[in-house]
């Protein structure tokens, strides 16, 4: 009896910490925030045309310049990048400083705290 209960304890502990590791919370308020600076041009809506800028559902993961049926700017296009949340924020922060001659004029989100959240938001389906 003393083993099994054991062995169950250490199963919970070891069922929390692998949930721990993987529920990453997004500061909801702040995503929204940032969110309202790029609506104006992106969509994150799953199987959304684009708008001024590329659709941005499923961006963390996905290469640049690949969404469907959107036009790229040669720069992005060569850009390499496969958009992890680092570089994403990097990119966010300062688009022409990433990819020098993006088509991105947006200034960029001036506060880690938006970009975290927003890159966060986006990778868990929506800002």
């Amino acid at each position: 009896m003393k083993a099994l209960a054991t062995a169950i304890i250490g199963l919970v502990g070891i069922t929390a910490s692998t949930a721990a590791l993987g529920a990453e919370t997004c500061d909801a308020v702040v995503a929204k925030r940032a969110w309202a600076k790029c609506s104006a041009c992106h969509t994150a809506d799953p199987g959304a045309k684009s708008g001024l800028g590329p659709n941005l559902s499923g961006v963390i993961g996905r290469s640049a310049a690949s969404f469907p049926g959107y036009k790229y700017s040669p720069a992005m296009q060569k850009s390499g990048l496969k958009w992890t949340r680092k570089n994403f924020e990097a990119f966010i922060a300062a688009p022409q400083s990433v990819v020098p001659g993006t088509r991105m004029a947006f200034a960029g989100l001036k506060t880690p705290a938006d970009r975290t959240a927003l890159s966060c938001a986006l990778q868990k389906g929506k800002p």
